[in-house]
């Protein structure tokens, strides 16, 4: 997809400030859309010029009907909601408010928006159920992805409207991340700038996981906004596993410092997140990840220097 399709369109963007949220600001206004950043707190983060912010309360059903009576969005990328598992069992309940309630508040309000078309991130950490048994998810946060995704469809289904549903892997770039290879480059950046001795702990060597580039996941999305059927559930994955062995020597071969790393816990072998066939559906649209691995641990790790040396300077 060249972007050209988007030009000009309305996109509303939820959970803008976050992670993904900002580079889906950054790569809709350079495909010459007209971006709606939706946040909740309006000192967040700065986007620049021509993109406008709306501070709404996704929670709040009033709020979210207002938002959308007055931009009346061609294309809704959702990225909001709440994406911890330890604080899903701290208060499940808003676990559940914000990534079940909040969809429906948003899903509902655009009813009136007849040719939006919607994406919804879900997650790989969703729970399935098994027919006839009694419901075991791992974690409330498991429950309200699986929950998510059903109204989701059922909103597609009851209503007519056209709501796809995306599910990416593991997730990396430069930005707020607070993933494995983010927290691994900080390490490295600390041990260059302090000489920090603490060891980083990491489970085994061989443990592998689907990795991708925050930047070709929100390339995915925009396929789907444009491109996706409505209804399906597409796996937003690079088809490669890699371990975590490997992340830690490519970081390793990037700086001259002495980064001391404990390996603890047994290899517990891929997820399963990666298999090349998850991809095919999205393949078939004309998307295909750009970004190499080792471009983005070195985007990381410039980014991480870059804010240390803010923060320290």
């Amino acid at each position: 997809m060249d972007g050209a399709e988007l030009t000009g369109k309305k996109v509303l963007i939820t959970g803008a400030s976050g992670f993904t949220g900002r580079h889906a600001v950054t790569y809709f206004q350079g495909a010459g859309a007209d971006v709606v950043a939706v946040v909740r707190r309006p000192d967040v983060y700065s986007f620049g010029k021509n993109v406008d912010v709306y501070v709404c309360d996704l929670n709040n059903k009033e709020q979210v009907r207002e938002l959308i009576q007055e931009i009346e969005p061609d294309y809704v990328l959702h990225l909001a909601g709440k994406n911890s598992v330890p604080d899903s069992w701290a208060d499940p309940l808003l676990v559940l408010e914000t990534n079940v309630m909040a969809v429906l508040y948003l899903l509902d309000a655009l009813r009136i928006c007849p040719k939006a078309r919607t994406v919804i991130v879900g997650s790989r950490l969703k729970y399935t159920p098994e027919p006839g048994r009694i419901p075991q998810p791992p974690h409330p946060y498991s429950l309200s992805k699986a929950l998510e995704e059903m109204v989701s469809l059922s909103w597609k289904s009851l209503f007519g409207q056209q709501i796809m549903l995306a599910e990416p892997g593991n997730l990396i770039g430069a930005g707020p991340s607070t993933g494995i290879c983010s927290l691994l480059a900080r390490h490295v950046v600390a041990c260059e700038q302090t000489g920090k001795t603490e060891a980083f702990r990491l489970s085994g060597r061989d443990n592998t996981r689907d990795f991708l580039d925050v930047r070709d996941a929100v390339r995915a999305y925009a396929t789907l906004l444009v491109h996706g059927t409505s209804g399906t559930v597409y796996p937003v994955v690079s088809g490669v596993e890699r371990s975590l062995g490997e992340i830690a020597d490519l970081l390793m071969s990037m700086t001259e410092a002495k980064v001391p790393i404990r390996w603890d816990g047994t290899s517990s072998g891929p997820d399963g997140a990666g298999k090349q066939e998850e991809m095919s559906e999205l393949r078939k649209l004309g998307w295909q990840p750009q970004i190499s691995f080792e471009a983005s641990l070195r985007d990381i790790l410039s980014d991480v220097r870059t804010q240390q040396g803010r923060t320290t300077g």
